[in-house]
């Protein structure tokens, strides 16, 4: 009998991409025809509110959505879900692969053991931030992430100036924690979203001065969710600040012209910085800074300072 893997894609782009490609290498290594299930990570009100959606179909992606009679897209199909996975535990063909965690929550690269058995159908969970999980099918992945031809935008006014300069990509989010935690904890939300935007300001800068020294007229293009408050910081550095209204299809197109990349501490940039095919592009990467609780999430080849 053949067997099937449906993925549970969740989250943001970044995240989902990172779901998406680690299943899709696990369905080729181990001869399993893998379905996307889009709905069932977005179906709760926390996720509505947080506008979090399906937004692999801006993609190339080869692996078809999955039929409703295989989703968990409601509470009460949830409570199914929540229950299979406890009984799992008990059961000699598992239902379930999910990403293995610590106490801390904090996980690593590691190689599946298929030695325990699987049913011929199984659901995959987890976020399995790493390249080493898909690294050997890098052909594959880089092809189903490129971007449908009809998003594109290619009168986009920075394609020209991206092209003809010595680009070097940034990205800085602000506000990150904002609103996530409960009214009474507002101010610890507000001071942990400051201070991991400061401390990306400072790697920001950290990387500008690498390229200054390193790379032949560095031109420095800025994305932000708040380029208003992100240009007063780099008045000194020749910056180009792109302001495409947080369009995450022109976002990731520009980020495949660009020539080198600063990647900031988001799943988002990490992806564009590695789907990019310039084949001299350096990527730094910060030495302190690591937004996964996957302790290598970072590639090997980008430079840490």
């Amino acid at each position: 009998m053949s067997k099937i893997a449906f993925v549970r894609i969740a989250e943001g782009l970044g995240n989902q991409m990172f779901m998406y490609a680690s299943s899709y290498a696990l369905s080729k290594k181990f001869n399993f025809k893998l379905f996307i299930d889009c709905e069932s990570g977005f179906f709760k009100k926390k996720n509505q509110a947080r506008g979090q959606k399906y937004l692999l179909n801006i993609f190339n992606i080869t692996a078809p959505l999955a039929k409703q009679e295989f989703l968990f897209n409601n509470y009460i199909k949830d409570i199914k879900r929540k229950f299979l996975k406890k009984t799992d535990l008990l059961r000699k063909n598992k239902f379930f692969l999910l990403e293995k965690l610590d106490s801390e929550k904090k996980t690593s690269f590691y190689n599946f053991d298929f030695t325990q058995k699987f049913a011929n159908k199984i659901y995959i969970e987890g976020h399995f931030e790493s390249e080493n999980y898909f690294l050997d099918f890098k052909k594959e992945v880089l092809k189903n992430f490129t971007i449908k031809n009809k998003f594109v935008n290619c009168k986009n006014k920075f394609i020209p100036l991206l092209k003809k300069n010595n680009s070097v990509s940034i990205h800085v989010r602000v506000h990150r924690f904002t609103g996530e935690l409960n009214e009474r904890k507002d101010i610890l939300n507000i001071n942990k979203s400051n201070q991991f935007t400061n401390s990306s300001i400072v790697y920001a800068k950290k990387g500008m001065d690498f390229f200054k020294k390193n790379s032949k007229n560095p031109v420095f293009f800025v994305w932000s969710n708040d380029i208003n408050y992100i240009s007063n910081k780099f008045k000194n550095y020749n910056c180009i600040f792109i302001n495409n209204n947080n369009n995450i299809v022109d976002d990731f197109y520009l980020f495949s012209l660009s020539k080198h990349f600063i990647v900031s501490p988001s799943s988002f940039h990490w992806w564009g910085a590695w789907l990019n095919q310039n084949p001299g592009k350096i990527c730094l990467r910060p030495k302190n800074l690591n937004p996964s609780n996957n302790t290598d999430f970072w590639p090997a080849s980008w430079i840490p300072i």
